[in-house]
């Protein structure tokens, strides 16, 4: 009964986002109908690709690289890009996918729970996760405020830009890169929690998605982003004027990627998956600003290890942490919105 609840309070969310594919079916990186169908070798077809919001601009030359391979030749792409929490509610709720990549594993948990991906969707020697990233603070040009720690982020005057942990995966990234960076400071749970609280008093807007609050900072709006290394790199290749800053303490980002077990073309959708992994698509990655997977290829003098970098695992893992800090009723983080008169829905 819970389970079918949840399926038809998404219902809207997946008829929007099914707009949103259609939209992006014949352009943004993807093949046309016609190539599809063209049946000149390779093994054709069309996959529906459902991701978070950042990744799009890393798609745009991945899908044409996949192509270019004998497995991708002829095979068409409708793309859905939107809030990780946002997506993996839709897939639920009906939305049609046959690949679904997220900001979270949480996210993939519940299109498992769903019976909508293989529970063994991690059974590779990368965890099932496509890339990586960091936290970082992206800040005005110059740093003119010369925000370097976690501490800066709450001094008087400085304002913050967050998204909304109950709708964007990255926003949960963000809130246990400064939980746990208090707890590598040597302050107690407690007192971790008491400056989440005084943090958010410096958050004007809460955006549903990561890319929302960057357009939200590009606008001008705020001193500090909180958000993805990749992000930030990819906004400076666009021309955006900002600076960023990789806090010495902060966590790492792993984005989980799968082929859905209601996929019309499992075949192609794996070999897609497959070509993720490869050394070329990893460097496409890298390209647009995300820490590769395959380590060969990492390049160290670009993507520096933070001094003190921890993993989500240490605080828990993402079963216990979204139990205890993202529960919209109980969570620790819904008590601190509630008593500043901040949204916890989820839609």
């Amino acid at each position: 009964m819970h389970r079918t609840r949840n399926r038809l309070l998404a219902v809207t969310t997946a008829i929007a986002a099914l707009a949103a594919a259609a939209l992006l079916g014949s352009g943004c990186g993807g093949t046309s109908e016609e190539s599809a169908a063209s049946g000149d070798g390779g093994m054709g077809g069309k996959l529906t690709l459902v991701a978070y919001s950042t990744p799009e601009e890393a798609y745009r030359e991945l899908i044409p690289a996949f192509n270019e391979t004998p497995q991708g030749k002829g095979v068409g792409f409708e793309q859905s890009y939107a809030s990780s929490g946002e997506q993996s509610r839709a897939v639920e709720g009906g939305l049609p996918a046959d690949v679904v990549e997220f900001s979270l594993e949480p996210d993939m948990t519940r299109l498992v729970d769903a019976g909508l991906v293989a529970e063994n969707w991690s059974e590779n020697q990368y965890d099932g996760f496509v890339t990586e990233s960091v936290v970082v603070f992206m800040v005005r040009k110059g740093n003119p405020k010369d925000i370097r720690s976690w501490e800066d982020l709450i001094e008087p005057g400085v304002e913050v830009l967050e998204p909304n942990p109950f709708t964007s995966g990255g926003a949960k990234w963000n809130i246990m890169a400064a939980y746990g960076a208090q707890l590598e400071r040597g302050k107690s749970p407690r007192e971790a929690l008491d400056y989440i609280a005084e943090l958010f008093e410096h958050v004007p807007v809460l955006d549903k998605s990561a890319r929302e609050s960057l357009q939200t900072f590009s606008s001008g709006k705020a001193d500090v982003l909180l958000g993805y290394e990749n992000e930030a790199i990819l906004a400076q290749q666009q021309g955006e004027q900002l600076d960023y800053v990789i806090p010495d303490e902060t966590i790492l980002i792993e984005n989980p990627i799968a082929v859905t077990e209601e996929s019309k073309n499992p075949q192609t959708a794996r070999a897609f998956v497959d070509f993720l992994y490869t050394k070329k698509a990893q460097k496409i990655f890298a390209r647009k600003g995300y820490r590769p997977v395959v380590k060969e290829i990492l390049d160290e003098d670009r993507f520096p290890t933070p001094r003190n970098l921890f993993e989500i695992h240490g605080l828990g893992g993402w079963d216990r942490v979204n139990d205890e800090f993202f529960d919209p009723e109980q969570g620790s983080i819904a008590e601190i919105f509630q008593s500043q008169g901040k949204s916890t829905a989820s839609g």
